[in-house]
């Protein structure tokens, strides 16, 4: 089954803009949630609002496709496309004001992306890509990075935040303080598209979800970032990626103690 990828994006660009706005207007008022699966795993009334905002006005063109989404509105398809969406991708850093965050959604056809976005509110810019189609920055073409050496590199490192995840994180950590220029804890959508925007050299993420990395990856793809895990394919466990010319040395020493 075929389907327009442009004009999917252009309507999904659309949302992630509006979701965001939402955002913007509802940060003063905001109502926290109960924690989920761990007391720094947090929710607000406006992931729930962004959330319900996207799924909703997908469906009302795709009534048959699948979605998968964080705060529950997922549901069954039988298009064989699925919708991946993170309303808010970084909720702690919304809800405390200490950085940045995203609206992400992602278009799999069967297993396999797509279509992508990344929506930065605070910043207004717009990350998205179409499988063979490149990787684009509000409507401009973008591209990983040259990648300096390691002892040069600007790192991106994302992780949840729950007891275990701490643990691995404090291993990579300490593996690659050291050695590397300089290391940027962001969300792990954002981590992944500013490697695609060639600012940050290579990155990682340590356990994450689907909806977390789903979207970023398509479009750090599609800029020409190198992705992988443990073995040739990125997982949620362990997301690794970089400018092709760092991949070797920094997947060796994320690898080597993830």
């Amino acid at each position: 089954m075929s389907r327009d990828l442009e004009g999917a994006r252009e309507l999904v660009v659309g949302l992630a803009v509006q979701a965001g706005r939402l955002q913007i207007e509802r940060r003063d008022t905001l109502r926290m949630g109960a924690p989920k699966a761990h007391a720094n795993d947090v929710v607000s009334d406006v992931d729930i609002a962004s959330e319900r905002l996207i799924v909703e006005a997908i469906h009302a063109v795709w009534p048959d496709d699948a979605a998968q989404a964080e705060e529950g509105h997922g549901r069954a398809g039988a298009s064989g496309w699925t919708w991946i969406v993170d309303p808010l991708d970084g909720t702690r850093n919304y809800v405390s004001r200490t950085g940045p965050w995203s609206v992400c959604i992602a278009l799999y056809q069967g297993d396999q992306p797509r279509m992508a976005v990344v929506h930065d509110p605070a910043a207004d810019e717009t990350f998205s890509a179409v499988d063979g189609g490149g990787a684009l920055l509000n409507g401009e073409p973008i591209h990983a990075s040259s990648g300096p050496p390691l002892a040069e590199a600007l790192v991106g490192v994302s992780f949840q935040p729950n007891p275990r995840t701490k643990e691995r994180a404090g291993r990579v950590l300490r593996e690659l303080l050291p050695v590397s220029g300089d290391i940027r804890r962001v969300p792990a959508a954002l981590n992944l598209v500013y490697q695609a925007a060639g600012r940050l050299d290579g990155g990682l993420a340590l356990d994450t979800n689907l909806w977390d990395i789903a979207a970023g990856a398509l479009i750090a793809r599609e800029a020409g970032v190198t992705l992988g895990g443990h073995g040739p394919d990125f997982t949620t466990e362990l997301t690794i990626g970089a400018a092709p010319a760092l991949w070797a040395e920094l997947s060796a020493k994320v690898r080597a103690v993830a």
